[in-house]
């Protein structure tokens, strides 16, 4: 009888598959990734085109070492991670491992590339009768993701320790979110108080009620008024005299909710969430 391995990224998903397939095939669990980028350095040479310095992951040697056990006295090894980007590099970083240095298994049609879309029987049946090969393109994505995060939080993880604390990362989408809090603090700090005045009149025509009108420009020019004596010398010329309505506009004006209360870092809705005490 052909011996068969399938290896996918799950202990409880090859459960279900050794269920279904029964003798013949083994099926075996990477539990997730088994390379990955080193922790204790960049492990990106950025002279020689971004290329990735993979390591086995901490923990991983010993199921890594019965695959390749296993893989030895296979006829066919399908490799069936999931099917997504992670789950392509996953498969290709197996299949490096599996070669070794020669490209015979390869060659001679050993090693394959399985897709399940669905954990039923039948679906995985189908899959095995048409197996493939691994998707580089998906392989090169991951990688990208991959190299970009390390590029960019490797050292902005290190600051965010020294500063902040311990044990925060800052990758590619952390670093985005962190530089528009820095541009914000530079904002705030760059900015200057300058006082200002407005001034308003309370005006009463013939029929009521009574309303208010706000200052809005001296002689054809917007009122820019800086200080009390300024704003005493203006009440002093206008107090007294005639207001006259030039021209009335209608238009409509959008009105957006109340923003909503924050306690300790939830949202409260006003009455309900502090009558009852959800936050």
């Amino acid at each position: 009888m052909a011996k068969n391995l399938i290896i996918v990224e799950s202990p409880t998903k090859a459960k279900t598959i050794t269920k279904y397939l029964g003798r013949g095939y083994t099926v075996m669990a990477s539990v997730g990734h088994i390379k990955d980028l080193p922790t204790s350095k960049l492990g990106v040479d950025l002279e020689h085109d971004f290329e990735p310095q993979y390591v086995t992951i901490k923990g991983k040697s010993k199921v890594l070492a019965e695959i390749k056990k296993k893989a030895e006295e296979a006829d066919k090894i399908f490799l069936a991670p999931d099917p997504d980007r992670e789950g392509e590099a996953i498969a290709w970083h197996l299949e490096q491992e599996l070669l070794g240095k020669s490209k015979k298994k390869k060659k001679d049609g050993k090693i394959f590339r399985v897709l399940f879309n669905e954990i039923t029987e039948s679906a995985i049946k189908r899959a095995l009768q048409s197996p493939g090969e691994i998707d580089m393109k998906r392989v090169n994505a991951q990688q990208a993701r991959r190299v970009l995060d390390r590029i960019v939080g490797y050292q902005g993880s290190q600051l965010l320790w020294n500063k902040v604390r311990r044990g925060l990362s800052m990758g590619r989408v952390q670093s985005v979110a962190m530089r528009l809090i820095c541009e914000r603090e530079a904002e705030r700090e760059a900015f200057r108080t300058e006082e200002y005045w407005s001034i308003i009149a309370l005006l009463a025509g013939t029929n009521p009620p009574a309303f208010e009108a706000k200052l809005h420009s001296i002689n054809g020019e917007e009122a820019s008024i800086e200080n009390a004596e300024q704003a005493g010398r203006i009440v002093g010329e206008i107090q007294g005299k005639a207001f006259v309505v030039q021209s009335i506009e209608r238009r409509e004006k959008k009105r957006n909710p109340v923003a909503p209360f924050y306690r300790n870092g939830c949202e409260v809705s006003w009455p309900y969430d502090r009558l009852y005490g959800r936050c």
